[in-house]
């Protein structure tokens, strides 16, 4: 591609100065690269040949094919690029300044009430009953019991877990460090029931699993390595058709302790402390929730509703 080493210095940029995460950068990297080859096939010589209306055409052809929440993150990408490029003088003006971003639909998200909640917990723990004749199968159930409470416990993102190392728990005081996204670092407390599936999975279960590729990983994978998301989302969507809940992922456990936390009372900006989100906007979706569930009860329960 003709603009490669204008988008390596961006990248190198984002990678330095922005605390990105890899799966950011590299989104943002495809993003990017798909707009300037656009150009390229358009006969676009120089970067700043580019103009809005260029800029415009491409974002049209994009949306024939992308839905409106991946054309926001390219738009955003696109933009972030061009600023980049303006303020390093490699353009005279910014093309992007002025581009917008398509408005998406909000959706309330999909959550467990706390029975549901509860259920799925306490059918995940049932199933650690065991007669001890296969310690690798009943070690992967501690641990996936572990990680449901955890992950209802702290509202923490799956890749979030996946990253915990033994070292990020304080049983003391029951908290964990949580690295989020930007490599923002944040502290999280657990309850007694999260505690103990972890104190037994690290006690009784890691042990089983770990070899030399475990390194300080609290979540192992069958084979000893650090879990991954994958098998993470598997065990979640599994758990919830055993429990008969709603078919769940582990975003949906974070969206639920959301809600649970504002329906007990909590403050809002301790909820965002909380699950580590950079905007109180994005905090206040669970409200939204709270007052639809209280609708849903009002129109039950009310007599003259």
């Amino acid at each position: 591609m003709r603009f490669e080493r204008e988008l390596d210095g961006y990248l190198t940029y984002l990678k330095a100065n922005r605390g990105l995460s890899e799966n950011t950068r590299s989104a943002y990297a495809r993003d990017v690269r798909s707009c300037l080859e656009a150009m390229q096939r358009r006969g676009v010589a120089e970067l700043g040949e580019i103009t809005l209306d260029d800029l415009r055409m491409w974002m049209a052809g994009e949306s024939r094919t992308h839905a409106r929440s991946s054309m926001a993150r390219r738009v955003v990408a696109v933009r972030g690029f061009f600023f980049w490029a303006h303020e390093h003088g490699m353009i005279p003006s910014d093309p992007a300044a002025a581009l917008m971003t398509p408005k998406i639909p909000e959706h309330l998200p999909e959550i467990l009430n706390e029975a549901q909640a509860e259920r799925l917990l306490d059918k995940t723990a049932d199933r650690l009953v065991s007669d001890g004749d296969d310690p690798r199968r009943d070690a992967i159930g501690l641990r996936d019991d572990a990680m449901l409470e955890l992950l209802y416990a702290t509202g923490i993102r799956v890749a979030e877990l996946v990253a915990l190392d033994r070292g990020d728990i304080t049983f003391a005081n029951r908290t964990l460090k949580v690295t989020g996204k930007g490599n923002k670092q944040r502290v999280v407390p657990f309850g007694a029931p999260a505690g103990l599936a972890l104190e037994r999975w690290l006690e009784r279960g890691r042990p089983v699993l770990e070899n030399e590729a475990s390194g300080a990983a609290v979540f192992l994978g069958a084979r000893g390595g650090r879990v991954n998301q994958r098998v993470v989302r598997q065990v979640v969507h599994a758990s919830a058709r055993a429990a008969g809940v709603p078919d769940i992922g582990p975003h949906a456990l974070r969206h639920s302790a959301a809600t649970h936390l504002l329906d007990g009372g909590a403050d809002l900006r301790e909820v965002q402390e909380l699950l580590g989100h950079a905007s109180l906007k994005t905090t206040q979706r669970y409200t939204h929730v709270s007052i639809e569930q209280l609708k849903q009860r009002y129109g039950q329960a009310f007599p003259r509703a």
